[in-house]
């Protein structure tokens, strides 16, 4: 019996639990000021008023656009393991940092430099788990993976049912931050680096990784990817931040209203479950046009007051294509982009759609503001995610084996439907 002796054999079954643990850190991060934003409000010493937390937040999220950006190519040109552990200690560092913030303006800046680190999770988690998913699991392994967002998200809102008031605002940053102290020693020992990339590297050095997304027929889907990915996250925190609001103006108890907002992101893990099979049984750019359509249609249905618990039925369909619309959107990207351009497709695509996520909850606002919001917002919305589905229509690339971008390998092996 013959024993490998290269790590990333013996290593890659942690290649999942880690990237999905870091992913839920990252859910946690981002939704933690949410939930602590309504003590900050009342701490006088800080003045803080809500148009300067919408600032705060809207630089976390600026930061979390930047690093997307910038740590895509990075973990392209010096590798996706080292990158990984970068972002993960450095966003844990900073939101410990957030603790010990004496005012506004210094914790406003600390988010924002989490966000850098934050950015960069994702797209790196992404390529890493695509180049370790089973033969025809991409799409389901993927999806899998964002479930960790919503764990981590849903694990933010209970610690601060337990916390906050007991313990103060402090040490939700603090618990945020504790993982990190397990985890980077873990990834330090066992997280492999990308063999395809490493492949890649060695038949193309000093190739520009950005470069790539406009060579060899490149641009047309990597503009499509960008508009898909901005309605996309435009959809998620659009809903995610002023739904309840919306059914409230629907004529809503906000009992029922705070209880859609649940369904609604239980329909986002089931969708992330579903969506990942589907993928790989149909092909990835035929469901990815499905699901932003039918989020369309159960988007527009919600703007019909429904009668008793159908609504819950519509917000659950909503929320399961949604929601998952845009990790699709991800598992195709991983797969068209070839290896060494494959992290820095993902965090672009990552980096504009945080423009997308911060245009929502400030469009939808403006809707509120103007008493439109029902039933026009859901109007809106099915508009958006309609828009989605036409750009995704419009890539015009299959999926890439990871070889160079201009290597004749892709061009001599028929690649599958997508």
């Amino acid at each position: 019996m013959t024993v490998s002796t290269d790590p990333r054999a013996r290593h890659a079954r942690w290649v999942a639990p880690l990237c999905w643990t870091a992913v839920a850190l990252e859910g946690f991060d981002l939704v933690v000021l949410g939930v602590v934003l309504p003590a900050l409000l009342k701490d006088k010493a800080w003045g803080l008023d809500p148009n300067t937390a919408s600032l705060i937040s809207a630089v976390g999220l600026l930061g979390v656009a930047v690093g997307a950006f910038a740590i895509g190519p990075l973990s392209d040109l010096f590798g996706r393991r080292g990158m990984m552990l970068l972002t993960v200690a450095s966003f844990s560092v900073c939101t410990l940092l957030c603790a010990f913030a004496n005012g506004p303006w210094l914790f406003g800046v600390l988010r924002f430099l989490a966000g850098l680190g934050l950015g960069g999770v994702l797209p790196t988690a992404l390529a890493l788990i695509t180049e370790y998913a089973r033969i025809g699991r991409g799409g389901s392994a993927t999806t899998v993976l964002m479930t960790g967002y919503h764990v981590g998200a849903v694990l933010t809102a209970l610690l601060g049912i337990l916390v906050l008031q007991r313990f103060g605002w402090q040490w939700m940053f603090v618990i945020g931050a504790a993982p990190a102290l397990i985890l980077v020693p873990l990834m330090l020992k066992f997280l492999p680096e990308s063999k395809a990339l490493e492949r890649a590297k060695e038949a193309r050095r000093n190739r520009n990784p950005l470069g790539v997304l406009f060579r060899h027929g490149y641009g047309r889907a990597t503009i499509a990817f960008w508009v898909t990915s901005f309605m996309g996250l435009l959809l998620v925190y659009g809903l995610n931040t002023w739904l309840p609001q919306i059914m409230r103006a629907a004529g809503y108890e906000l009992g029922a209203a705070l209880a859609l907002l649940l369904v609604l992101n239980v329909g986002a893990v089931l969708g992330l479950l579903v969506g990942g099979r589907v993928a790989d049984k149909i092909g990835y750019r035929r469901s990815t046009i499905l699901w932003f359509a039918a989020a369309a249609v159960f988007l527009a249905l919600l703007s019909i007051k429904l009668p008793g618990a159908s609504v819950y039925a519509g917000v659950l369909l909503a929320g399961i294509f949604t929601f998952s619309s845009q990790v699709l959107v991800y598992v195709y990207i991983a797969r068209v982009y070839p290896a060494e351009a494959r992290g820095t497709g993902l965090g672009a695509a990552s980096g504009i759609g945080r423009f997308g996520a911060m245009s929502g909850p400030l469009v939808t606002g403006l809707l509120l503001s103007a008493g439109l919001a029902y039933p026009w917002g859901f109007y809106l919305f099915a508009v958006v995610a309609v828009i989605g589905a036409l750009a995704i229509a419009a890539v015009n690339r299959d999926p890439a084996p990871d070889a160079p971008a201009d290597s004749p390998v892709p061009d001599a092996v028929p690649a599958p439907e997508s």
